[in-house]
């Protein structure tokens, strides 16, 4: 099950600018997937569950659990939020959702974050690219510890500066060819499933559920905000548009720019928005929620998170009167859960009064019953 082998060497950058940079992102979805926009969403609307007769929560929001504790209360909740009669009722604008991306809606451990799985296969994989020497010695050595599961090597610069030094000079619509190509590689550790493909069915379930109840959802991510885009292309886009991601970010500059600054430049007829190769900001932790503030301009009152760098934008959620929910990586069957990890974060949210879910109790399904585990 070696990383690079489910990489695919044969993907190159050659091939990543095939992969239609003049397309629309529809087409460049179907392109990657081999699938309609429709595989990472529900197999069965919610709206039309929730007509059904003495529909039951399981067939309100599909893919959950009978008893999913966590149905029961996001119902109560957005029953309480849309009922006008109720005294929590909140208008249409004042709804606001916020979902982290790798770990929460996305899978994380095909045996790493998609961000890092991309760089690994920059650095690795592509025959076209020639990282410079420390680079490629820590790619090497962090692909042996993931691959090992053991402690991931240390680097004065972090792996997400590396990763945007090694697409500088792209420009903007390569980089997404490039992500999207990668993204049509069969995932690591499973069967059955791209790299594309790795969302959480009941958690896409859940972004249709609240969007069809005037919900405005957001994706706050740690992974930079383009490459979520494309991710998101053909998918969740379709409640979740391209100006409602949130995400770290890489720097930009223009072709015909040179050393001049951004602010003392002006943009001419034959640029280009290039990748200009600098991590700006790392959107984690603390900085959910200055980024909330500067692009949402409103506290949510939904929050989803898996991790410590969400419990910030949820703490936040709840000084606003909101509800914030963190997913426990709990499932060794059909993921590769972390039980010591789970437990030491369950109490962490617990003490912070969020809720947690229980993807190995709550989850029916997670990324569809093809989809299967394949490493131990």
């Amino acid at each position: 099950n070696n990383i690079a082998e489910a990489a695919g060497t044969g993907e190159t950058a050659d091939k990543a600018s095939a992969a239609g940079t003049g397309e629309t992102a529809d087409k460049a979805a179907a392109a990657a997937t081999g699938e309609t926009a429709g595989t990472a969403a529900t197999d069965k609307p919610a709206e039309e569950a929730e007509t059904a007769e003495n529909a039951e929560p399981a067939e309100i929001i599909p893919f959950w659990s009978e008893n999913s504790p966590t149905v029961q209360q996001i119902l109560s909740l957005v029953s309480s939020m849309t009922e006008e009669t109720s005294d929590a009722y909140l208008p249409e604008e004042d709804r606001i959702a916020v979902f982290d991306f790798d770990g929460t809606l996305f899978g994380e451990r095909f045996p790493t974050y998609f961000d890092n799985c991309l760089f690994l296969h920059r650095v690795l994989d592509d025959e076209t690219f020639q990282a410079p020497a420390d680079i490629k010695e820590y790619a090497q050595e962090l692909r042996t510890a993931l691959e090992n599961g053991t402690e991931e090597p240390e680097s004065p610069r972090s792996t997400a500066q590396m990763a945007a030094e090694c697409f500088a000079g792209m420009t903007v619509e390569e980089y997404r060819a490039y992500v999207r190509a990668f993204m049509a590689i069969p995932a690591w550790g499973f069967e059955n499933m791209t790299y594309g493909q790795g969302y959480f069915k009941p958690m896409t379930a859940l972004v249709e559920y609240l969007a069809g109840r005037g919900f405005k959802i957001f994706v706050s991510s740690g992974s930079e905000r383009a490459m979520v885009r494309e991710l998101m292309s053909g998918t969740l886009d379709k409640w979740i548009p391209s100006e409602r991601v949130i995400g770290s970010t890489f720097s930009l500059t223009a072709t015909g720019q040179g050393d001049t600054s951004g602010r003392s430049y002006s943009f001419t007829p034959d640029d280009q928005v290039l990748m200009e190769g600098n991590l700006v900001t790392k959107n984690q932790k603390a900085n959910k929620v200055f980024s909330i503030v500067d692009e949402i301009g409103k506290a949510p009152v939904l929050v989803f998170g898996n991790s410590s760098g969400d419990l910030s934008m949820a703490e936040y959620c709840l000084q606003h009167g909101g509800s914030a929910f963190m997913l426990l990586c709990d499932d060794l069957e059909r993921d590769y859960g972390d039980l010591k990890t789970a437990d030491k974060f369950k109490k962490t949210c617990q003490e912070s009064g969020f809720h947690t879910v229980s993807m190995k109790e709550e989850f029916a399904s997670i990324f569809g019953d093809e989809v299967k585990k394949t490493a131990e």
